[in-house]
């Protein structure tokens, strides 16, 4: 079985070193401006340079976002973006209006093209079009059924390569061509400053009865009409490989560095057990999938790829069964002591998890030293400090998590205050 490329979210820096560490075999990322996540921490040339360097380094590939739809006042600057992307050594850029397509295979012909979800592409001829044009690979839009992907690539073969995305949030609109947050906060999805309207409650008003809001449907948490449950296509993965899928992707350059790490790492786990056979993979998917759960995330389903997804009710809040404490920034020594940045509260005698590249591993904590001061403490609250804890065999990019402590489900109205 072809096992695909695993293609993993970098808003940052810090979530594309998770990334690389976890197992990710290229990455994506944008720059400040003509991606579709306006609001991730995205790369300024220098930092972009490093990051490229970074990927390279680690035999990795790095993708650029330019899949915003430039208007005529924009495309000279976009394509100066792409020449400078392309001097700085990523290796494809992800771009979606034909146009801007047409002129990158023109004036920066050295750099591949990956035609976007975003232009949904969903039958043969529209991804030969995109072939002959000179991309390289095209990301199908996220309506495409197994069972389609699997006809469109007997019908193109290798000639193009083709990517599907198999983790993360979805859009409630073609593909993520949505203007509703445009009309109604003047913050564009398609220029890549998306306000999420379509997490928000809702409820009808009849014309007549002005103030009175009948729900269309509900549950305990309220009514989320436009709210598309979270894709999770862990359990299809052997279908996507046998499909001629050539690179999986997970959705999340807004997501945490924490987030990027499980979700990259439980989904190359799969794909290397999937490359031993059926059967390893399928004993490991109960324990895989729990993993998933130690992440943020919402009710997840399996999207259009087995048919129609599931009604959109309980797709609000955002729960997880673990808690990121610390990142390991300095291999453990020979005396077994590693150096940690701290990001959550934790207490001596906790019992935690390590989260490596090759599994999860038990750790109970004993005091650590507060590196600042060079006490010995049991426990310390201050985010960003540098600690020094017993952690044998633990590796620079290994993480600590606990349990949840004080969580609460984070709604709509807390992401507008």
């Amino acid at each position: 079985m072809r096992i695909p490329e695993l293609l993993a979210p970098a808003g940052n820096m810090d979530a594309l070193r998770a990334a690389l560490h976890f197992g990710a075999d290229a990455v994506y990322g944008g720059m400040k401006k003509y991606g579709l996540r306006a609001f991730a921490g995205n790369f300024d040339p220098d930092r972009l340079q490093e990051a490229v360097a970074l990927v390279h380094g680690a035999g990795k590939k790095f993708y650029v976002t330019m899949n915003s739809y430039p208007f005529d006042d924009e495309l000279e600057e976009y394509i100066a973006a792409a020449n400078l992307a392309a001097e700085l050594g990523v290796d494809a850029v992800i771009a979606a209006d034909p146009g801007a397509i047409s002129l990158l295979r023109r004036k920066v012909p050295q750099l591949p093209v990956h035609v976007s979800t975003q232009a949904n592409t969903v039958n043969a001829p529209a991804a030969e079009l995109y072939r002959d044009m000179g991309c390289e690979r095209v990301i199908l839009a996220r309506e495409m059924s197994l069972d389609r992907i699997r006809a469109l690539h007997e019908a193109l073969g290798d000639s193009i390569q083709l990517e599907t995305f198999v983790h993360g949030a979805s859009c409630m609109a073609y593909s993520g061509r949505c203007m509703l947050s445009a009309y109604l906060t003047g913050r564009s999805g398609n220029r890549g400053e998306c306000a999420q309207p379509c997490r928000w409650q809702y409820a009808v008003v009849e014309e007549k009865r002005p103030g009175e809001y009948m729900p269309v449907a509900e549950d305990e948490r309220g009514t989320y009409l436009f709210s598309a449950r979270d894709l999770c296509l862990l359990p299809l993965l052997p279908d996507l490989c046998e499909a001629g899928v050539s690179s999986l992707k997970i959705e999340g350059r807004m997501k945490t560095e924490y987030y990027v790490a499980v979700v990259t790492g439980a989904y190359r786990r799969a794909l290397d057990l999937l490359a031993r056979g059926r059967e390893c993979f399928a004993q490991a998917l109960p324990a895989l999938a729990e993993e998933l759960q130690c992440a943020s995330h919402r009710l997840s389903d399996t999207g259009f790829l087995q048919g129609n997804p599931e009604t959109p009710g309980e797709a609000e809040g955002f729960w997880q069964s673990r808690e990121y404490v610390a990142r390991v920034i300095e291999d453990a020594g020979e005396d077994g002591m590693a150096r940690l940045v701290l990001k959550n509260r934790f207490f001596a005698g906790d019992d935690l998890e390590l989260m490596t590249p090759e599994g999860i591993r038990k750790v109970r904590v004993k005091p650590f030293v507060r590196e600042k001061t060079g006490e010995t403490v049991e426990t310390l609250g201050v985010g960003g400090e540098v600690i020094r804890m017993e952690l044998p065999g633990s590796r620079c990019g290994d993480m600590l998590r606990g349990p949840v402590r004080n969580h609460r489900t984070e709604t709509t109205q807390d992401r507008h205050n």
